[in-house]
């Protein structure tokens, strides 16, 4: 056996297999630079995108703002009363029914006047009787000198007496007939034909609605803004939301204590009727006019922790960015509030988007609002 030769074969194998072993690493090298070459052009791909978000906005102006306090009202009868029997005796005759409009001083009701009749007869002869008598003493005492002066006296003061006793008794025989005390609707018939009523039993309920009351309880809070003449709206939802226009005409001066409010009150005209006692109406009172005021309004807005803050559009190195504007805030009315500072004229304000973007933000405006 050849020993040099073997040897010399082996040591050419280890050769052979360091040499591919190097070969491998360099390959997996290679590779490797290759991976982290292909890393850094992503990371640098991704560094060049830059997000651009939509938004809409508005530009800002000045403008006068109505200030206005929001209160629940309710309607009013301009008058509600139940005429009440005046005079005892049964109802002979009705001449009105509900839904009826009357006339102020028309009849309602009669009640039966046969005995007042009699008695007023009665007191008329007597005064007739009184009243003569009296002038005969009168021109025999005066001319004639005939009798006595207490006789004289006697008589006028009889005449004067039967005189009141027939004035009365034709007063209440006109009360038996019972009469509307002003122009409205007979809203209720209390009784019917045959009835037997005594004085202050109910006959009717009459209703004047034109003009109609409304009526509100202002939070005590406000109580120096609120002055007899200052303006109101409402609306009533049972009628479709139509706005009325009106003053005040009536401030209260106390406080009710239970809900710590006082009323005010306005009058709306109401000829045809639609307006009803009762029912439910939205009252808008003005507490204060701000003139050259920045409104906005509320859904602009993003509320932060410390407040409110609101983005407009400005331009930037690369584009149109969102800048961040914290605010501050006065009156508000519904969806409106007035900017007292943060925010100029002038200046581009998201209106939609808003709560989607960040300061410094990409922005594409694709609307402006009026």
């Amino acid at each position: 056996m050849d020993t040099k030769g073997t040897i010399g074969e082996m040591m050419d194998m280890k050769t052979t297999v360091r040499s591919t072993l190097a070969l491998l690493a360099t390959v997996g090298l290679a590779a490797c630079g290759s991976a982290q070459a292909d890393g850094t052009e992503d990371a640098a791909a991704n560094e060049a995108y830059v997000r651009v978000i939509n938004v809409e906005v508005t530009t800002l102006d000045t403008e006068t703002f109505i200030e206005e306090i929001r209160l629940t009202s309710v309607a009013m009868a301009n008058q509600d009363v139940e005429v009440a029997a005046e005079e005892n005796g049964v109802i002979r005759e009705l001449f009105a029914d509900r839904g009826d409009r009357v006339e102020e001083g028309a009849p309602i009701a009669k009640i039966d006047d046969r005995l007042l009749s009699t008695q007023v007869a009665q007191a008329r002869a007597a005064s007739e009787l009184a009243d003569q008598t009296w002038q005969r003493r009168e021109r025999l005492w005066t001319v004639d000198s005939v009798g006595s002066e207490l006789a004289y006296l006697e008589a006028k003061f009889a005449a004067e007496q039967s005189a009141a006793t027939l004035a009365g008794l034709e007063e209440r025989l006109s009360r038996t007939v019972v009469r509307s005390p002003f122009t409205g609707v007979l809203e209720e018939r209390m009784v019917d034909v045959g009835a037997t009523v005594a004085p202050g039993d109910p006959i009717a309920r009459v209703v004047d609605l034109n003009p109609i009351k409304v009526f509100a309880g202002v939070p005590e809070r406000y109580a120096r803004d609120i002055e007899v003449g200052a303006p109101a709206e409402l609306s009533f939802d049972a009628l479709g939301g139509a706005g009325f226009q009106a003053e005040i005409r009536y401030v209260g001066a106390t406080i009710n204590p239970g809900n710590r409010t006082f009323p005010v009150e306005v009058q709306l005209a109401n000829s045809d009727g639609a307006i009803k006692p009762q029912m439910v109406a939205n009252m808008a009172l003005t507490r204060r006019r701000v003139d050259g005021a920045i409104v906005v309004p509320q859904d602009a807005l993003v509320r932060v922790e410390n407040g409110y803050v609101a983005y407009v559009v400005v331009d930037g190195e690369g584009g149109e960015v969102a800048e961040v504007r914290a605010l501050e805030l006065g009156a508000s009315r519904r969806n409106l509030v007035v900017v007292e500072s943060g925010l100029a004229v002038g200046d581009r304000l998201v209106v939609v988007g808003q709560k989607s973007i960040a300061n410094g933000d990409r922005v594409n405006v694709v609307g402006e609002r009026d």
